[in-house]
């Protein structure tokens, strides 16, 4: 049996940590922040490891956050958790901002519809991807103007979740799940403990970079 869980995610508005451990959540920490993580997310995965009484040598594996989200807060946790896993000898998971929304709706809020998880881009174009209601997903990420990424809906009752959620403009029959459900790091490591929506430790980028080398 793997050992304790270590996850955390910095790819959005915030630094977020989370232990698991004997089959639930055994600390957690989330940091709001716009900017910084580089400074706040050593730190926190101390503070995590510290309130759950564990130590790296204790752990059974990493799963990190891969974005879509921030380019630097993705460079920086990929780098924490490569860094992590190397000196610990851990095996390393990825996942995605999407999955890690979609893992933690309220149970039974989805029902039979099909799930929209939208992500601001901070910038027109929305990150989204569809889920059917098994939480499988529907063709790849998507990056698009907001009415453009509802234009990809499948014919089947919505519901809507995401940070970016509030930015699509309505759409009959919708519902948007309350709150801005952000990627939090207790989601991956739930994902993580079930073996569900792991990748590779790579970031999942879905736009080029704002400032690029001539």
């Amino acid at each position: 049996m793997s050992g304790p869980i270590l996850a955390f995610d910095a790819a959005g508005a915030a630094c977020s940590a989370a232990l698991w451990r004997d089959g639930r959540i055994a600390a957690h920490r989330r940091l709001p922040m716009a900017r910084g993580h580089a400074e706040a997310l050593m730190p926190l995965i101390l503070d995590v490891l510290a309130a759950g009484g564990t130590g790296f040598a204790d752990l059974g594996e990493v799963a990190v956050g891969v974005g879509p989200g921030s380019f630097t807060g993705i460079r920086i946790a990929l780098a924490a958790a490569r860094g992590i896993a190397l000196a610990a000898g851990l095996p390393l998971h990825g996942v995605d901002s999407f999955s890690a929304v979609a893992a933690a709706l309220p149970d039974g809020v989805l029902g039979s519809r099909a799930l929209l998880v939208a992500i601001d881009s901070k910038r027109e174009a929305l990150f989204g991807q569809y889920f059917d209601a098994a939480l499988t997903p529907l063709g790849e990420a998507l990056v698009l103007p907001p009415a453009a990424l509802l234009a990809r809906r499948p014919a089947l009752p919505l519901l809507i979740a995401g940070d970016a959620a509030g930015l699509l403009p309505a759409v009959p029959g919708a519902r948007l799940v309350e709150g801005d459900q952000p990627v939090d790091a207790a989601a991956i490591a739930r994902l993580a403990a079930a073996g569900k929506a792991l990748r590779a430790p790579r970031p999942l980028y879905l736009r080029a970079p704002d400032v690029t080398l001539p």
